[in-house]
């Protein structure tokens, strides 16, 4: 802890260590302070965690056994399966890591509890994005489950999301992205500039899109919609004709053999881009620097149409109460604090609490990731490998040229389980 972040906490280490621990477990029962371990090791904690890969990181456990003395059970399980655990198994967790799409499925189950906005340290450090739906005043809200949809309840017990920013959020973002295709440039032999180009028939059998349902169908619909083909009322929640007509297009293109395979995991995707198999396909940020990594030529493609959004945030159990509910807040105003949104970044991936995370960032750093700078050095993955060279450019350049072009977000349409059902007909076709 740094001496700046040390004097932002109001109450110090120091101060706390001459006050004595008497008087600290009266404070920490009062939550008039926050976050300090030896509160926490007096009445040892176990938080369980479950959530995608993306976030579930060994490292964010160890920090906050580090930082709070609070022990972090993590799992982590794919999009599907997360969505099912979130409101089949209610008791088996305390914090669901969840994407905002799942959240609107998982909410109105009644299994998570909304946060007081008033117990959250960082609240006002939140990027609008997630409050309001616009990154800047002059932003279009994107199409989709936007979060700022699904962000808000009028009081705790509603299960209905609210139309406005209110005290209850039904969880606290944490990490997000704006997506697009991965491309090996030593391979494409053309310049990349639409989602439409993934069709060509220059790259029959070269390439590939996910095969997770409620992201996948967002990416056909970016690549039919720049292909002139259909214009969606709202990508993001489309009629029964519209997936019709879309999974029909998919059908079609993969029985030409225009698809070389359909991913579901992160390493599925940089296998087959590493290796050449696929040369154009759907990616995430993490995994073209992963292919990078290995010394292959591989770029995130800016496209004329925009980007495809995702974003995830903390979720508390609609179980936890006392000692293990202040502890949970204890970690969500941890993890907003700074070092877990440096950590995030430097793979790629964007913090909701941007001010925060920058006071754990180098000025490179940040100069490389957020601002769209050159690296004035090696840029280091959070384990210390050298991700890019000095002197290279972040793919999409600055924060707010991605996340200013977002066309949708990642979904849960109102004929979801039809989608799914035509989906799993593509995919079996």
């Amino acid at each position: 802890m740094t001496e700046n972040t040390e004097k932002k906490t109001g109450i110090t280490r120091r101060t706390l260590l001459k006050t004595g621990t008497a008087a600290a477990g009266l404070a920490a029962g009062s939550g008039a302070i926050t976050g300090f371990p030896h509160i926490w090791a007096q009445n040892p904690i176990t938080l369980r965690q479950f959530g995608t890969g993306v976030s579930n990181l060994n490292a964010v456990a160890q920090k906050c056994k580090e930082d709070l003395g609070i022990t972090l059970e993590m799992t982590a399980m794919d999009s599907d399966a997360a969505a099912q655990r979130a409101v089949t198994q209610p008791d088996s967790y305390d914090i669901a890591d969840v994407e905002y799409w799942i959240l609107k499925k998982v909410f109105p189950a009644g299994v998570i509890q909304p946060m007081d906005v008033s117990k959250l340290k960082y609240y006002d450090k939140i990027v609008p994005l997630f409050i309001t739906g616009k990154l800047n005043p002059e932003s279009e809200i994107a199409q989709g489950t936007a979060p700022h949809t699904v962000g808000f309840v009028e009081k705790p017990e509603d299960k209905a999301f609210a139309k406005e920013p209110t005290q209850w959020l039904t969880m606290v973002p944490t990490i997000y992205n704006a997506d697009t295709l991965g491309i090996r440039p030593d391979l494409v032999g053309r310049e990349i500039t639409s989602w439409a180009d993934i069709m060509d028939p220059a790259y029959k059998g070269k390439s590939a899109i996910i095969n997770i349902p409620s992201i996948g169908i967002m990416d056909a619909a970016m690549i039919m919609e720049a292909m002139g083909e259909i214009k969606y009322g709202d990508k993001g929640n489309m009629t029964k004709e519209e997936i019709d007509k879309t999974i029909e297009f998919l059908i079609k293109a993969k029985q030409s053999g225009q698809f070389r395979a359909f991913w579901k995991t992160f390493d599925e995707s940089v296998n087959l881009m590493s290796s050449g198999e696929v040369v154009i396909q759907s990616m995430w940020s993490p995994a073209v620097a992963a292919v990078r990594s290995k010394g292959v030529p591989c770029v995130y493609q800016p496209l004329k149409e925009g980007y495809r959004a995702w974003g995830g945030g903390l979720g508390l159990a609609k179980h936890l109460s006392g000692a293990k509910l202040d502890a949970a807040y204890e970690y969500v105003n941890w993890y907003t604090s700074g070092w877990v949104g440096a950590y995030l970044n430097r793979q790629g991936y964007y913090s909701a609490c941007m001010e925060t995370a920058k006071q754990y960032m180098s000025e490179d750093e940040w100069g490389f990731w957020v601002e769209g700078k050159p690296a004035q050095g090696d840029i280091l993955s959070p384990d210390g490998q050298v991700m890019e060279k000095a002197g290279t450019v972040r793919d999409g350049g600055s924060f707010d040229d991605r996340m200013g072009k977002v066309s949708c977000w990642n979904s849960v349409m109102d004929e979801d389980r039809y989608m799914v059902r035509r989906w799993n007909e593509f995919i079996a076709a």
